[in-house]
């Protein structure tokens, strides 16, 4: 067998292992919780169209009566740009539900220093986690995690309360391409979608790939987001949030991806945003320079 059909084979049968790599990832890791940024907050467990428990975390902005802004997020991620915003009138109502959509390499722990971030700009956040991550039950495929996102969705959608305000939807990385299918299948139960760092398609990720490029047709887990943007009508405002440095998913795609959105059901929504930085990278974009004020002046237009 030649290196060339080795690579071939190794894209045909261990794709699922690379396209989700941390739920066949055995080797311990704690999954963060959200009470270790001082948030409050509740074990969610939704159960899927097929059977499949997942295992989440509900962050009601309500419930922060007693938030201590004092608490950071790590020493890692400071508060830059006055990333946690201003401290909150908790009884204020929340103004939007944000469903959140993780990255391949990551588990819903994850998603922690973001949803701090929204919980500060007035919103419940809810982290999903995808059957087979952190401690949610089955095996990740294309399929399965169209469930679990719609399973999400479903949750916020009937909730008497939840229901009553907007719903955004944002990924990063595979949660956006996460994002958007389900976005181009619930038009009518969301109000804005926010994408950062994702990709036209996998198949394109892999065709540029040294070596294994032309392999890139055995690809089976498409996440084809180019063909899913058409379908989100321009009623439905977009922010695009684009690390110029992403070493893991060329800027090309994300490029691609608003050209995609501005034509779309015959122009932009008046809200559309394409928004740069200069300095990011594929997993540190959300603390650049300027990246929560453009999230803050987004949600704004799309909750007033």
């Amino acid at each position: 067998m030649t290196t060339l059909e080795i690579l071939g084979n190794i894209l045909r049968h261990g794709q699922t292992y690379l396209v989700y790599p941390s739920a066949f990832d055995k080797r311990p890791r704690e999954v963060m919780r959200p009470s270790e940024l001082g948030l409050a907050y509740s074990d969610l467990q939704l159960t899927t169209s097929d059977g499949v428990i997942l295992h989440c975390y509900m962050v009601l902005n309500a419930r922060q009566s007693s938030f201590d802004v004092a608490v950071k997020a790590h020493n890692d991620f400071p508060d830059i740009d006055g990333a946690f915003g201003p401290p909150m009138d908790y009884e204020a109502p929340a103004i939007a539900n944000v469903i959140m959509f993780h990255g391949n390499g990551m588990n819903y722990g994850d998603c922690v220093y973001a949803a701090k971030r929204f919980v500060m700009r007035g919103c419940n956040v809810l982290m999903l986690s995808y059957r087979g991550y952190g401690n949610s039950e089955g095996t990740p495929s294309e399929k399965g995690l169209r469930r679990d996102a719609q399973a999400a969705l479903d949750h916020v959608a009937a909730d008497s309360e939840l229901s009553k305000i907007p719903i955004i939807l944002f990924g990063t990385s595979l949660g956006g391409a996460v994002a958007i299918d389900l976005a181009s299948r619930n038009p009518t139960k969301i109000t804005a979608l926010i994408v950062e760092n994702t990709f036209q398609s996998l198949p394109c990720v892999v065709r540029d790939w040294p070596v294994i490029g032309p392999f890139s047709f055995l690809c089976f887990q498409k996440w084809n987001s180019a063909a899913k943007v058409p379908l989100i009508p321009a009623t439905i405002p977009v922010l695009m949030l684009s690390g110029i440095k992403d070493e893991v998913v060329p800027k090309k795609h994300m490029e691609a991806l608003w050209a995609l959105a501005q034509s779309r059901g015959g122009g932009a929504a008046q809200n559309d945003r394409f928004e740069t930085f200069p300095e990011g990278r594929h997993a540190d974009t959300f603390i650049c320079d300027g990246y929560w004020d453009k999230i803050s002046i987004f949600l704004t237009a799309v909750t007033t």
